[in-house]
C-alpha cells in the first residue's frame, strides 16, 4: 500500500516591513547588550587593577595636573558668572515677597547642594573627557597601546587607572573651588545693590548649610569625577577606523559621559532627600 508525500505547506514570505525591522533593530540591539557586557567587563577591570600594584604614581600626578589645574582658567570664569547671574535673576523673585533678606542663602543652598557640582562636572565632560577620549584613541588607532603591552607596560593600568582617579580626585576639589567662586560673584552682586558686609554675607549664606549638604555635593562630584574618567576611558579604548574613530570617540565620551551624570543627579537627590526626610 503505498502512502502519498505530505502536501507542501505554503509559509508566506515575510513583508517587506518585517524585513526593514530585522535589519534596522537587531544591530541596534545586539550592539547595545555587547556594549554593556564590555562595559560592566571594563568597570570591573578598573577596580581589579586599581588595587594591583604597580602604581603608577608620577603619572598620577601628571594627570591630576592636566585634569585639575589647566581647568581652573574654565571653571574660574564659569563659576563667577554663574553666582553673578544667578543673584540677578533670583532677586527680582525674592524682592516680590520682601525676602531679599535670604538671598544669600538661596545662593549658598544652590551653589553648593546641586550647581557647583553638577556644572563643574559638565565642564569637566567636555574638556577633559573629550580629551582623554581622543588621546587614548589616537594611542588605540595608531597601535601605541599594543606597543606597550610587548614593552612589558599595562596600558589599562598606566593609562586608564591614572586619568579615572585623577578625574575621581580633582573633579571634588573643582567643585569646592566652584562653590568659592560662585559666592564671590554672588557676594560683588549683593555688595553693589545692598552695601552688604561680607561678615553679614557669610553668615547669612552659610546658617542653613548642613553637614549632609556638603556630603551629598562632595558624593555627587566623586560619582561624577568616576564617571567622566572611566567613561572616556573605555570608548577611548575602544576607538577603530582611523581618524574618524578618534573623532567618534571623543564626541561619544562626552555625550555618554553627560547623559550618566544626569542620571546619577537624579539617583542622588532622591537619595539625598530620603535622608533629610528621615
Amino acid at each position: 500500500m503505498s502512502t502519498l508525500p505530505p502536501e507542501p505547506v505554503e509559509v508566506d514570505p515575510p513583508s517587506p516591513r518585517s524585513r526593514r525591522d530585522a535589519v534596522v533593530i537587531t544591530p541596534h540591539v545586539d550592539a547595545f547588550g555587547v556594549g554593556m557586557r564590555d562595559g560592566a567587563a571594563f568597570f570591573a577591570r578598573f577596580f581589579a587593577e586599581a588595587v594591583r600594584p604597580p602604581f603608577h604614581i608620577r603619572e598620577l600626578i601628571r594627570q591630576c595636573y592636566e585634569v585639575g589645574y589647566r581647568s581652573l582658567p574654565l571653571i574660574t570664569v564659569t563659576g563667577f558668572i554663574t553666582g553673578i547671574v544667578f543673584t540677578k535673576q533670583s532677586r527680582p523673585s525674592l524682592a516680590a515677597f520682601g525676602a531679599t533678606s535670604w538671598l544669600p542663602s538661596l545662593i549658598t543652598i544652590a551653589l553648593v547642594r546641586s550647581l557647583a557640582p553638577l556644572v563643574t562636572a559638565l565642564i569637566c565632560a567636555g574638556k577633559v573627557g573629550s580629551s582623554i577620549g581622543a588621546e587614548l584613541g589616537s594611542m588605540k588607532v595608531t597601535e601605541q597601546i599594543e606597543a606597550m603591552e610587548v614593552s612589558a607596560i599595562n596600558p589599562f593600568k598606566y593609562l586608564v587607572v591614572t586619568r579615572t582617579l585623577a578625574t575621581t580626585l580633582m573633579v571634588p576639589l573643582l567643585a569646592l573651588y566652584f562653590s568659592f567662586v560662585g559666592l564671590v560673584g554672588a557676594y560683588m552682586n549683593i555688595h553693589g545693590q545692598e552695601a552688604a558686609s561680607l561678615a553679614s554675607f557669610l553668615k547669612s549664606g552659610f546658617s542653613t548649610i548642613t553637614f549632609l549638604d556638603v556630603w551629598s555635593s562632595m558624593s555627587k562630584a566623586i560619582a561624577y569625577g568616576f564617571t567622566i574618567g572611566l567613561i572616556a576611558s573605555y570608548k577611548g579604548f575602544r576607538a577603530t577606523s582611523g581618524t574618524q574613530g578618534v573623532g567618534r570617540a571623543a564626541n561619544a565620551s562626552v555625550v555618554l559621559a553627560m547623559f550618566v551624570i544626569f542620571i546619577e543627579e537624579v539617583l542622588i537627590v532622591q537619595i539625598v532627600t530620603f535622608l533629610r526626610d528621615l
